[in-house]
C-alpha cells in the first residue's frame, strides 16, 4: 500500500477515464498526486479526494506546463513522476481527415507529451532521479488504423525512446505503455456498437476489453522503484491482441 510513499506524481488527463484510475491508485499507494486536466468540472471532483490536487492544464500550452511545474515544485518541493496520459481519439476515416484534424490530433497527443518531458526534465535532473510514463497505443505498433490518431501515438513512441536514451544518465527513466481498447468515456461511442464490441472481444486472446485499472497497474509499476532498472521499455496492455 506504500509503493509510492512520499513521491509527488503528476498525471495529465487525470480527472477521468484511465487517468482518474491512475490518480486513485497512485494516491492509495502513498503518493501526492496532481490530477492535471483541462476539464474544470472533473477537477472539482478530483479535489475532493485525499492527497489529490486538481490543477488545470492544457497539455498543448507551453505556458501552462511551465506554470504547473513551477507551482508543483514550490508547493511540494519535488517532482518524482510524470504520466503523460491526456489525449484525444477519433474514428474519422482517412478520406475525411484534413489538415486541421491532423494538427489538432498531433498537437494534443504528440506535442503535449513532448512539452511535458521538455519541462519536467530540468526538475528531475536536479534530483538525479525521476520516472516518466508515456501513454501511446497499440495502434503505434501494429498495422491498425491508417489515420491521424495512429500517427500521433507513433510520435509518442518515437520521442519516448529518444528521451529514454538521452536522459537515463541523469537517473530519469522514460517508459511507454501501449493500451489496446480500454473501456473509458473516450471509447463510449465505440462501445455503443454491439457488432464492433463483439468483433474486438472475439479477436482478443483474453476475450475481453481492457479496464482502466489494467493500465493503471502497469503505470504504477513503471512509476515505482520496483522498475528501477527499466528504461526505454514498451509494455503492451491489449489482452494479447497484437501478439497475433
Amino acid at each position: 500500500m506504500e509503493r509510492l510513499l512520499n513521491k509527488v506524481a503528476i498525471i495529465t488527463g487525470g480527472a477521468s477515464g484511465i487517468g482518474e484510475s491512475m490518480v486513485d491508485l497512485f494516491s492509495k499507494e502513498g503518493a501526492i498526486v496532481i490530477a492535471a486536466d483541462i476539464n474544470e468540472a472533473a477537477l472539482e471532483r478530483a479535489n475532493q479526494k485525499e492527497n489529490v490536487y486538481g490543477m488545470k492544464l492544457n497539455v498543448a500550452s507551453e505556458e501552462d506546463w511551465e506554470q504547473l511545474l513551477k507551482e508543483v515544485k514550490e508547493r511540494f518541493g519535488r517532482i518524482d513522476i510524470l504520466v503523460n496520459n491526456a489525449g484525444i481519439s477519433s474514428e474519422k476515416p482517412v478520406e475525411e481527415i484534413n489538415i486541421d484534424d491532423w494538427q489538432k490530433m498531433l498537437t494534443i497527443n504528440g506535442f503535449g507529451p513532448f512539452l511535458g518531458m521538455k519541462h519536467v526534465v530540468p526538475y528531475m535532473k536536479e534530483q538525479q532521479k525521476g520516472s516518466i510514463v508515456n501513454i501511446s497505443s497499440y495502434t503505434a505498433q501494429i498495422g491498425m488504423g491508417f489515420n491521424h490518431y495512429s500517427a500521433s501515438k507513433g510520435a509518442v513512441r518515437a520521442i519516448s525512446k529518444a528521451a529514454a536514451t538521452q536522459y537515463g544518465r541523469f537517473g530519469i527513466r522514460v517508459n511507454t505503455l501501449f493500451p489496446g481498447t480500454i473501456e473509458t468515456p473516450m471509447t463510449k461511442n465505440l462501445e455503443s456498437s454491439k457488432e464492433i464490441m463483439k468483433h474486438l472481444v472475439a479477436m482478443t486472446p483474453l476475450q475481453r476489453l481492457g479496464k482502466p485499472e489494467d493500465v493503471a497497474n502497469a503505470a504504477l509499476f513503471l512509476a515505482s522503484d520496483e522498475s528501477a532498472y527499466i528504461a526505454g521499455a514498451e509494455l503492451v496492455i491489449d489482452g494479447g491482441y497484437s501478439a497475433q
